[in-house]
């Protein structure tokens, strides 16, 4: 009786062309994962503009500072426009407090933040609230910037 001491050529044969055929499918799903996460960061900071912007607001009000003064939030002092933060580093920039892997770009009243390394198809905007209006927060996810 012979005693075997390893694999055959085939059986490696088989086994590499298994995990070939394996790599084909997983793959392509890794790299569609990196494109969802793009676009759920950009929602994530979306959702949290709105929040700094509720939050704001809220102690405007209950402060009763006047409807464009300027509060106080966490020691840092807030810029307001009709009772929300301004579309400006000094107003939504400084209520958020931290975009990190974001490039912001602020123009009159409207502040964009786009994510580092990201294209225009993937961002989001902050409009400045107007009279008797909340401010607009608009998240872009389309295109090959974001997907």
């Amino acid at each position: 009786m012979r005693k075997q001491r390893g694999f055959t050529l085939i059986e490696l044969v088989l086994v590499i062309t298994i995990l070939g055929i394996l790599a084909a499918f997983a793959v392509p799903r890794f790299v569609s994962l990196s494109a969802n996460a793009r676009t759920a960061v950009v929602n994530s900071l979306a959702g949290s503009l709105r929040s700094a912007g509720a939050l704001a607001h809220s102690v405007s009000l209950a402060t009763g500072a006047g409807a464009s003064s300027s509060i106080s939030m966490e020691g840092a002092t807030v810029t307001m426009v009709e009772y929300y933060p301004a579309g400006t580093v000094a107003g939504i920039g400084t209520a958020l407090a931290d975009v990190t892997g974001f490039t912001s770009s602020y123009s009159g009243s409207t502040a964009t933040f786009t994510p580092t390394g990201g294209g225009t198809s993937c961002q989001v905007t902050y409009t400045a609230a107007a009279a008797n209006a909340a401010p607009t927060v608009t998240a872009t996810v389309t295109g090959t910037g974001c997907t």
